[in-house]
């Protein structure tokens, strides 16, 4: 190893004889990616500082300097002053260096009764916890565009899909209201794993805890975490949080991609039901006509990128012996980028949807095609006491009439309804209509534009 490649000054390089060589202390940095945890960083070294007086290893002196030179380092970080150093590898080194530059030895006492490897852990459950607190209020905007939305076209009336084809007659504001749900329990989900990200591992030290009398409850208690870990070898080396945090994400993208999926399917010439904003589209380079969908398309492409930080996590931990590893380092880009593609994607989508337009006309007669009241006829005559499969294969023989003669069921004459069974009377046209088929499905539940409406009332109140 050259003179030329090795430097020595970290703080912890007491034990090396021999300075970390240049390509191998960047290979080993994570201070590119970490920094910007620093609040957390900062925020978890005054909880600390704060406890080690009260455990009479600091006095109150020297925790008015760290607070002092902490508040300094987060102003100098915050206006672009700080000068970040490879060379102290992390945002931690980093901070516990320029500490100690301005307020002399105190600095180097911070770290008594703790490790970088509890320090590093704690900071990333601060961070996650800081994000989650703004990725749900963004979900419950996105949830209160959608409701707006859906209330607008309660009583709008489109084809509902089975394997893309034309199904049964649905409301727009009930195929919305399906979108919230998904959300909902997305939301629940991010709840859930917000009470385990909120556990502190300060205090385990480097694996086995720490011989200095601090204590861990009056920590916790500074920085808001409810709860303690129980065990410290399992307290620096748990990364469970960051993957259940991926996990949802992971579910919460594929919802985004099914949402992105029918943006871009509806706002097609083939469907025309709907209209995007100018400002979420954008134009081609030689074909003046077009107006893509960009913002659909580009969050639906982004849902893989989630999915593969996933099972990065997941491949990262896998054979992971107790207890900290140089391994999780890499835990904090894939988390990192995930909880960045999420709020992008929430901003997107959560401005895009209360102002799509919807072509009423357009998927109106679009229900009208496909022979979508189908069914209310085969539920019309087992109504007439028929048995519902002698009534489907009865409406199968008028749906194929139908397709050879190009005429939907509410089309046809009476005499010809009544060529393929004398259950058949006048009153039929009633449940053969679009507005017929769709009022008829008022339950809890269902589809009727008087069900949406109480679904989104209740929507309303739950947000």
């Amino acid at each position: 190893m050259s003179d030329n490649n090795i430097n020595n000054n970290k703080l912890s390089s007491g034990r090396f004889t021999e300075a970390t060589d240049a390509f191998v202390e960047q290979f080993t940095a994570s201070i590119m990616f970490d920094k910007r945890m620093y609040k957390q960083d900062i925020q978890g070294s005054v909880a600390h500082a704060k406890m080690l007086v009260k455990a009479n290893i600091l006095s109150s002196v020297e925790l008015d300097k760290i607070i002092t030179g902490l508040t300094q380092i987060k102003a100098e970080i915050e206006s672009g002053k700080f000068k970040w150093s490879i060379q102290q590898e992390d945002i931690h080194m980093n901070i516990e260096v320029r500490l100690t530059e301005i307020i002399g030895i105190t600095g180097k006492k911070l770290h008594t009764g703790r490790s970088r490897n509890d320090q590093v852990a704690t900071d990333i459950r601060l961070y996650l916890r800081d994000e989650i607190d703004q990725i749900l209020p963004a979900m419950q905007h996105l949830q209160a565009g959608i409701l707006s939305l859906a209330e607008k076209e309660h009583a709008t009336i489109m084809p509902g899909f089975t394997h893309l084809q034309t199904a049964q007659p649905v409301t727009f504001g009930h195929h919305m209201m399906a979108w919230f749900a998904m959300i909902n329990r997305d939301i629940e989900r991010l709840i859930d794993c917000r009470k385990r990200v909120n556990t502190m591992p300060l205090g385990s030290a480097a694996l086995a805890g720490t011989t200095y009398p601090i204590d861990r409850q009056l920590t916790a208690e500074l920085l808001g975490f409810e709860r303690i870990s129980d065990n410290s070898l399992d307290g620096v080396s748990d990364r469970d949080f960051a993957i259940e945090f991926n996990a949802f994400a992971a579910i919460f993208m594929m919802h985004f991609s099914r949402f992105a999926e029918e943006l871009v399917l509806w706002s097609s010439a083939q469907f025309k039901f709907i209209d995007l904003p100018d400002r979420f589209c954008t134009g081609s380079s030689i074909m003046p006509q077009k107006k893509n969908p960009d913002v659909p398309e580009l969050v639906r492409g982004k849902t893989g990128r989630v999915y593969g930080h996933l099972i990065s996590l997941l491949t990262l931990m896998k054979s992971q012996p107790l207890a900290y590893n140089k391994d999780n380092q890499e835990d904090k880009e894939p988390l990192f980028d995930t909880i960045d593609t999420i709020k992008g994607s929430l901003r997107a989508f959560g401005d895009m949807i209360p102002s799509i337009m919807v072509n009423k006309e357009n998927t109106y007669n679009a229900a009208k095609r496909g022979f979508s009241t189908a069914t209310d006829l085969a539920d019309y005559l087992v109504n007439k006491g028929l048995a519902f499969r002698d009534a489907h294969e009865i409406v199968g023989l008028a749906v194929a009439h139908g397709i050879k003669t190009e005429q939907d069921l509410a089309e046809m004459a009476l005499a010809t309804l009544q060529s393929f069974s004398k259950d058949i009377g006048e009153d039929v046209y009633k449940v053969l209509t679009l507005e017929g088929s769709v009022n008829a499905r008022d339950h809890l539940g269902g589809t009727a534009p008087k069900q949406v409406l109480a679904a989104i009332k209740r929507a309303k109140k739950s947000l």
